[in-house]
């Protein structure tokens, strides 16, 4: 059975279509641990095992690819998210939420960061295409925090007249703030004293 290639829209065999998630399986996993400019094309087919040959049958150079992975890890994060939040109805849940991206990123030491946020830091002033498409996938991320905290307010956890697309605009830059301030430190504790402060700016406005 045949697929259609999600970027350039060509029939890809059941083969070929394994080939290329084989390649940006491969250069996913080596951005996110090299960053996107440590990590060449070589690497790539060094780690994928393919062919010279197959990886530029599948993309003309490293822009392509890089936008692939935006693609692969965009639907990893928002999968992950959907799972995550989408039954969150109280601030319990998101602390649980916080609890689990800590825990998470704690198993490295905070090394690595946000797999998007790092994609954003690496290529979104170099490539305008990539940038849409982050930009589209933190619109969607922020979307179910938003979607949480109307929740939130609906159960009577937030006042009626709690601004929740800005509060979610809080949430969202707290989080990505803490993940970068972990890399940095390669310590956790940035990021989840970020994260309790803005939960804690919620639980003030329920109390209030």
């Amino acid at each position: 059975m045949a697929t259609t290639d999600a970027q350039d829209g060509r029939r890809l065999t059941a083969r070929g279509a394994r080939t290329r998630a084989k390649i940006v399986t491969a250069a996913a996993d080596l951005m996110y641990v090299q960053g996107v400019g440590a990590t060449t094309l070589d690497d790539v087919l060094a780690a994928s095992g393919v062919s010279k040959s197959q990886l530029y049958h599948h993309f003309e150079g490293k822009d392509a690819l890089v936008r692939a992975v935006v693609d692969l890890v965009g639907e990893r994060v928002l999968e992950r998210e959907r799972d995550a939040l989408g039954r969150v109805s109280t601030i319990r849940g998101l602390r649980r939420w916080r609890d689990s991206l800590v825990r998470n990123n704690a198993l490295r030491h905070g090394a690595y960061g946000c797999a998007l946020g790092a994609l954003a830091a690496a290529i979104a002033d170099q490539d305008d295409l990539a940038r849409k498409a982050l930009s589209t996938l933190f619109v969607e991320w922020q979307a179910l925090l938003t979607d949480v905290l109307h929740r939130l307010r609906d159960g009577g956890e937030l006042p009626p007249s709690a601004p929740v697309e800005r509060l979610a605009t809080g949430l969202m830059g707290a989080l990505q703030g803490g993940y970068l301030l972990a890399q940095t430190a390669h310590d956790v504790t940035p990021m989840a004293t970020s994260l309790d402060m803005a939960l804690a700016h919620l639980e003030s406005l329920s109390a209030g």
